[in-house]
């Protein structure tokens, strides 16, 4: 190949990797990368207004879409600010890249004006962590890092002195390539017919389904339907799986459905298919499990499996239904009744004439315009709880911080699926607390010309801790927040904001936001209202 600048070989690369956009903001130890990406039009430059914005918007494009995000930043302040945007990546199994500057390849060591030792600082976050000492290196350094993030689904951090990216480079022998293979994992038959007579001997079989059932949806509904079954989705999984299937007994926990609690301490067989649910509590005392996982160190992790099936879920559910007796419906049927009970209670709370705005209200508002194969993105608090228990997802995609749970990642989600699918309806549920951590981005999402919906549960405090405080006994204490004028504050940004204080407030504006091409705000004013009396 020619001689060209180190920085030049990382566009094209990149561009191989089918990476249309990187999130960052420019800084002195990144600016000889900036100038490449300058001469570049495939490849936008998202410039964001802090660096934990960048790194949470590129874990929510990859957990939308299967395709690495790619965020950058300079040395020390910038580097750090990444660094949760990094672990919701890593907790949530998604692929990340960062590309992080660092100071002048003849300084590092000096303990130079902003250098860190980064490769410590990335150290346990990262799933490959490596300093490029040559610019030669650079090329083949940054596929094995993307390569690195598809194999072990996290965040790769490659860290680049910013003189080696204008350091023209002869990249005539490349040591690797810009692919990666996926892996097909198939179960052994051994396992499979293990399984199969377990399935057969139960009268209460459960499932309890998680994002591994990606791609095998169709299938799982199929298996559920055949041996009767009750069906649980882990809330990650909402909008995966559809919330109005019949089998679908809702979610489990503490944003969970008194249906979904009642048949799993009925259970007398576990089917944990593609989740590593953590919370024992709320799992059967000693039923036998059968889990299904493409990672054999989750099998058994947090349940003692009975019969682990390392494997992708969609052939496992394939062979049962081709093997599993028929089984009769007793169980599901008493299930559906108290499920349908369930539902009609919520269908009262989200229709009682109040007059303040409730919570439940803005879920059912919501809904209402939600249109098929928008993405949600949901940030983390009690507007996390309301979304779980009111609002009935199906062909949607639904984003959320679910390991980690890191509140502010609702407004970078919505920026993320706006550009991962700008002809899709986007609406970020958030908290006030949730928004005022990273609300100075709603002017990026202005900038570029993203028409996102932001509903904001406003109800001037912390509520789920406060929620949290109570329960263990004490008194709240420092949960109440200053009240912020979120309508306004859009307003100033070049957006557009909306205040509603009752219902018919909410959906005019929601209505308006809806038929509008800007960015929006709308500040929903929610009566407190504690989640567990309801």
């Amino acid at each position: 190949m020619f001689d060209k600048k180190a920085g030049a070989y990382v566009i094209d690369l990149l561009k191989e990797w089918k990476a249309d956009h990187i999130y960052g903001m420019p800084g002195d130890s990144i600016n000889e990368f900036m100038e490449e990406l300058r001469k570049e039009e495939e490849i936008r430059f998202i410039q964001i207004r802090h660096e934990e914005t960048g790194a949470l918007a590129a874990a929510a494009h990859a957990k939308l879409t299967g395709q690495i995000g790619v965020c950058m930043s300079i040395a020390g302040p910038g580097a750090v600010h990444l660094q949760n945007g990094l672990y919701d990546a890593k907790k949530d199994k998604v692929p990340v890249l960062a590309i992080v500057g660092q100071v002048s390849s003849d300084l590092v060591g000096t303990d130079n004006f902003q250098e860190l030792k980064l490769e410590s600082m990335f150290e346990q976050v990262a799933v490959y962590n490596r300093r490029v000492q040559t610019a030669e290196q650079l090329p083949d350094m940054l596929n094995q890092a993307i390569r690195t993030a598809y194999a072990e689904n996290g965040p790769a951090v490659l860290i680049v002195s910013d003189d080696l990216f204008s350091t023209k480079i002869k990249y005539e022998k490349p040591m690797t390539s810009a692919s990666y293979s996926q892996p097909n994992i198939r179960a052994a038959a051994e396992d499979l017919e293990k399984a199969a007579d377990l399935i057969n001997s139960a009268k209460k079989p459960v499932i309890l389904a998680g994002k591994g059932a990606k791609g095998a949806v169709a299938e799982l509904l199929m298996f559920a339907e055949e041996i009767k079954a009750p069906l649980i989705a882990s809330f990650p999984s909402k909008g995966l799986i559809p919330d109005e299937h019949p089998n679908h007994m809702g979610h489990l926990g503490q944003l969970g459905t008194e249906p979904a609690k009642e048949v799993m301490k009925e259970a007398d067989l576990l089917i944990l298919a593609g989740t590593a649910y953590p919370y024992r509590d709320y799992l059967p005392n000693d039923a036998p499990a059968i889990q299904i996982d493409i990672d054999p160190a989750v099998i058994g992790k947090y349940y003692p499996a009975t019969i682990g099936i390392a494997s992708e879920l969609e052939p496992v559910m394939a062979w049962f239904i081709e093997n599993i007796l028929p089984k009769s419906d007793d169980f599901l049927k008493q299930s559906q009744e108290k499920r349908d009970k369930w539902d009609e209670k919520l269908r009262q709370e989200m229709a009682k004439e109040t007059e303040q705005l409730q919570p439940q209200h803005v879920m059912a508002e919501v809904q209402r315009i939600l249109e098929p194969g928008a993405v949600v993105s949901l940030d983390v608090g009690s507007v996390t709880l309301w979304s779980a228990r009111y609002l009935k997802l199906t062909d949607q995609k639904m984003i959320v911080s679910a390991w980690i749970a890191t509140m502010g990642c609702g407004l970078p989600g919505a920026i993320a699926g706006k550009l991962a699918y700008p002809d899709k309806q986007v609406i970020a549920l958030i908290g006030d607390g949730g928004f005022s951590m990273g609300m100075q981005d709603f002017v990026t999402a202005v900038k570029y010309n993203l028409p996102i919906i932001i509903v904001i549960l406003n109800n001037q405090k912390i509520q789920l801790i406060e929620t949290e405080q109570k329960e263990m006994g004490n008194k709240p204490t420092n949960i109440e927040l200053a009240n912020i004028d979120f309508a306004m504050f859009a307003e100033a940004c070049g957006g557009i904001g909306y205040t509603a204080k009752n219902r018919h407030e909410l959906k005019e504006a929601l209505n308006m936001a809806k038929a509008g091409n800007k960015a929006a705000v709308i500040d929903a004013y929610v009566e407190d209202i504690d989640f567990e009396t309801m």
